[in-house]
This record gives structure tokens, sequence and C-alpha cells, in this order.
């Protein structure tokens, strides 16, 4: 794929394609937009290295998204009437786009088009931002791009995932590492994120005496950067927030524990101001699961019965949506049909798809060996003693998509089609489970994306 060089070639280039125009683009052939055009864009928005010519292929893919029916949106308007029971009886997938983003994007569209499902969530958390580097600006330009190829319409939610405060930063300086978050809320909203889940869950003591003062450092944090979120939204929009009250990987949450932190944050941001509209909890799971020393997963036994009462907590008494399940793609596939049974109204799922990149049995031997070569001397000081060569490789391996996109980006179409191929069968049984099928008329009906004025670089 070709990537230009200069603004003007990529304007030559999208000659009869896509134009600029007065306030944003003109599509002059929507079938050649299609068909060839948005992959100069997205090649160009990812990996030219003009930083002038990156912004402007991301702006005129968002401009041209919106010019052939696709928009970025906030799913808040479908979660509010599942908080008040207008709707529900379906799980929506959070889907964690690590490597491949593009081919892994498109797999995932098709799966939905074919299934009718509108209720479908691409997310990318703080951490995957900086290991997979992909910018919001840039991860919207992919998932937008993937859109425009695979013949997308309507909304598009895209979402920051664990917008996570460090405990031990915030211990050093709690202003500080509170500003590193409000700074990257700043950065997503204009950069097309209008979903956002805040985790600061990290900051739970359960050291504390009351359970009230063991969450009360995660919901005053949460205020505060909802408050950063209501400020930043644009007008028209009511940006989706998700809470956290449980760290992935730890004990299973309480219904206490989520009264009290809902109890604290709603008394702390007022009735002025719009909320969370979902509380992620744990019930077992850990992100990425628990290798084992011969590389595969352990089994996880997840709490469903906690997942259902917490979630019943959240509609019957509070009015939003339910609870929300991390760390669920490693799961075995009779798990999932569970979700919607609990009234789950989300579930976050990541490594699985990574997992089957890397090990469906197309990734290319010798791009593995050379990502496994690249680990052991990058991630160096992350083993552990004791710990397999497959445990080390498994657990760090997420850590290849930055530095290898490129070359993954790159691979043969055969080689990226088998991938995305089974990409596509894993999304599709995923969304029969999750019970997402035919969600298309609901979130129509719902929610009604708001054109947010996009700024043209340059000006």
């Amino acid at each position: 794929m070709k990537i230009v060089k200069s603004v003007d070639e990529l304007w030559s280039s999208l000659k009869g394609v896509v134009e600029p125009s007065a306030d944003g683009v003109r599509v002059a052939s929507a079938s050649k937009l299609r068909e060839e055009g948005v992959d100069t864009l997205v090649w160009s928005a990812v990996f030219a290295e003009n930083e002038a010519v990156r912004d402007t292929a991301r702006w005129a893919i968002r401009a041209a998204a919106r010019e052939v029916g696709i928009e970025s949106a906030s799913i808040y308007p479908l979660y509010a009437a599942m908080g008040r029971k207008d709707c529900g009886g379906f799980t929506v997938p959070a889907i964690n786009v690590r490597g491949l983003a593009y081919d892994t994007t498109r797999a995932a569209l098709r799966a939905a088009l074919k299934n009718e499902v509108a209720a479908v969530i691409f997310e990318i958390a703080k951490s995957e931002i900086g290991y997979t580097h992909q910018r919001p600006a840039e991860y919207t330009a992919v998932v937008l791009a993937a859109g425009i190829k695979e013949g997308w319409k309507g909304p598009m939610f895209i979402q920051g995932d664990h917008f996570q405060m460090s405990v031990a930063k915030y211990k050093e300086d709690p202003k500080k590492e509170t500003k590193v978050i409000a700074d990257l809320i700043r950065e997503a909203i204009p950069g097309g994120f209008l979903n956002i889940d805040i985790d600061s869950s990290t900051l739970v003591d359960l050291s504390r005496g009351s359970v009230r003062e063991q969450q009360r450092d995660n919901f005053e944090v949460c205020a505060e950067l909802t408050r950063v979120v209501r400020e930043c939204e644009p007008k028209g929009v009511t940006i989706a927030v998700g809470g956290e009250i449980g760290e992935v990987g730890k004990k299973n949450s309480t219904e206490e524990e989520l009264r009290e932190y809902l109890n604290g944050y709603l008394d702390l941001i007022g009735k002025g101001t719009v909320g969370v509209d979902k509380v992620s909890i744990q019930t077992g799971t850990s992100h990425g699961g628990i290798p084992l020393p011969d590389g595969s997963v352990a089994e996880v036994k997840l709490d469903f019965d906690t997942l259902a009462r917490l979630s019943r907590v959240c509609v019957e008494e509070y009015g939003i949506a339910g609870a929300v399940q991390h760390g669920a793609s490693t799961l075995p596939d009779e798990a999932f049909h569970h979700f919607p049974e609990s009234a789950a109204c989300e579930v976050h799922l990541a490594t699985g798809f990574q997992n089957l990149t890397y090990d469906g049995g197309h990734f290319p031997e010798d791009l593995k060996r050379e990502i496994h070569a690249h680990l052991h001397e990058a991630c160096a000081g992350e083993k552990k003693e004791g710990e397999t060569e497959e445990q080390f490789i498994y657990k760090t391996r997420k850590k290849a998509f930055g530095p290898f996109k490129r070359q993954m980006w790159s691979l043969s179409s055969d080689v990226r089609n088998r991938i995305a191929a089974d990409l596509e069968a894993k999304f599709d049984f995923l969304f029969h489970q999750l019970k997402v099928g035919k969600t298309r008329e609901l979130v129509d009906k719902h929610v009604k994306p708001v054109a947010v004025p996009l700024s043209k670089p340059g000006k």
C-alpha cells in the first residue's frame, strides 16, 4: 500500500474520490472511496512520516465517514434506556482492538452486519494506547475507516477503556496522577472517543475500617474526572461514562461496595450532573487470563450470581444500565450465554482475539521468532523467577503490537485474510451468545448521532 509523503500528494491521489470542501470533504465517489480510497487514507493516517499528512488523513476519514452515514457516537442513550428497563436481554460486547487494527475491526463489522448488530463497542485502554502505539485520533480513524470499507451505517461507538489511575503514583502525588487521566480525557474526546471508562478502582483501600472509606478515593476521583468529561463533551452529546468498584484480578465485588461507591459518587457530583451509566465489577476473572507453564490458560470460575445481583442493584436502585464484566475473552465458549442471562450490560473482550491472531496457525513463524527475540530484550525485567518461556511470551506478546505494527499490517493479503476469517467466526459466535443480533433497529431508535464539529488540520 502506497503511503503518501505530502498533503498535496494525498489530495492528488484521492482526486475524484474524496476532495476537500469549504466545511469538510466531498465524497465524489462512495464506491471508489470504499474500494481503494479509504485504504490510502488509513495507511497514511497510521504510517505517514509527515505529521501533517497523518493529521489530514485522520480528519479526512472522519469527515468522509460522516458523508457516507457513519458517525462516532455515545452509547449513553441506549444505556439510559436499559436503566429505565425500556430494553434489555442482551450484553454489549466491547472489543479491545490491539493489533492488525484495520483488519480486526473489519472482521468484527462483517460479523455485525451479517447479524444486524449495532450494539457493539470498539475500545482501547490507557495501557493499550501505550504499547500498541495507537493514540485516540489514530484509533478513531482506523475504526471509522473500517466502517467505510465494510459499508457500515449509523453510530459507531468508540470507547476509552480503563482510563486507570496508578495507585503508586497517586500516593506519591494525587493531583499529578489525576491530571494524567484528565489530560488523556481531554485528548480522547476531540479524538473521537464519546464513551469513557474511568478506572479509579485501583485506589480502593481494603485496609480501611468501613466500606465507604475503602471506596472513598475511588468515588472521589471518579467524580472529579466525570466533571472533566462533562466540561469537554461536545454540545448536544452526553458522553457515556463508566465507573469501577473492583480491580480486575482482585477480590470479588459485593452489593455493599457497589452501593457505597455509587452513593458517595452521586453525593459528590450532585443532581445537576449526569453520572456514570454502568459500573465495572470483579467476579473472578483476570486480564488476559492466567497462563500455565505450558502457555495454556487456566480455567476460571466466574461468579455469575454476583454479576446478576449487582446488575440488579444498578438497574433497580440507581436506574443505570447494569454491571460490566472485564477480562472475559479467554473464558470457555460455553460461558458467554450467561452474560445476558445475568443482565450484564457490557462485557470487555481483548486477549482472546490476540491469542487467535498469534496462535490460529496463520501468523508467520519467522515474524513470531523475531517478536519473541524482541520481547526477551525489551521486557527482560518482567520475567519472574520460575516462569517458563511459554508463560513469559504469553504475558508479554501484547507489547509487540506497537513495535511490529507496520510489519503486521504489511503481511500478505492471504495471511491477513485467513486471520481475519478466524476472527470473524469468533465475533459471529460471540454476537450470538451475547444476544446482540438484530439490535440495529433498537440502536437507531435510541441513539441519534450528533455531527460534532471537526477541526481541520492547520486551522
